[in-house]
């Protein structure tokens, strides 16, 4: 059973992913697959972030906590970021260098209905 350091970097992340993935059998999905996984996991981070806030949702609904569901979507990019060989930790201070010599603007607030 993998375990993670009690103060893991993302690389130790990463190679954690790798050892779960294989001890559950979950290594063999192919990149197609973890990118819709993706989006299933955001579409239900998304659905806690309105349960939590209150919006009108699925009377049925389980109870949702967001943390787990960040978690999940988590777990899902760290699995494509390993598929794609990224050393994320490395592509992460990389655009974050990029995004440093960016200007950026306030948004304008939304128009009224």
């Amino acid at each position: 059973m993998p375990t993670l350091p009690k103060t893991p970097s993302l690389p130790d992340f990463q190679t954690y992913i790798v050892e779960m993935e294989t001890e559950r059998g979950f290594i063999t999905q192919n990149i197609v697959q973890k990118c819709l996984l993706l989006s299933e996991e955001v579409g239900e981070l998304c659905k806690a972030i309105r349960h939590q806030d209150g919006m009108i949702v699925d009377a049925a609904l389980k109870e949702t906590h967001a943390a787990h569901e960040c978690a999940d979507v988590l777990m899902i990019l760290l699995s494509i970021a390993n598929r794609l060989n990224i050393d994320l930790e490395q592509a992460f201070r990389e655009k974050e260098a990029l995004n440093k010599t960016r200007s950026w603007t306030k948004e304008k607030p939304p128009i009224a209905c």
